[in-house]
């Protein structure tokens, strides 16, 4: 996530060259692409963390320090 980042609440997932950009809420992908197994365990993540998601994007608007969230195991 992105300081000041624009709406909707989203996160950013990266793997090698490729970007893309995944809303907290719906999960979808609103830009860029990622292989397919990284996106499977990208979402598998992001749906067991939406609400650390959520609360680091409020941070993240309100300018105050994300907190870290675990990784998949």
């Amino acid at each position: 996530m992105y300081f000041r980042d624009h709406s909707p609440a989203h996160f950013h997932a990266e793997y090698g060259e490729h970007e893309a950009l995944i809303e907290i809420e719906t999960l979808a992908v609103l830009r860029g692409d990622l292989p397919r197994r990284a996106m499977a365990l990208v979402l598998e993540w992001a749906a067991l963390h939406r609400q650390e998601l959520r609360a680091d994007w409020d941070r993240a608007r309100g300018g105050t320090p994300l907190e870290l969230i675990e990784p998949l195991e």
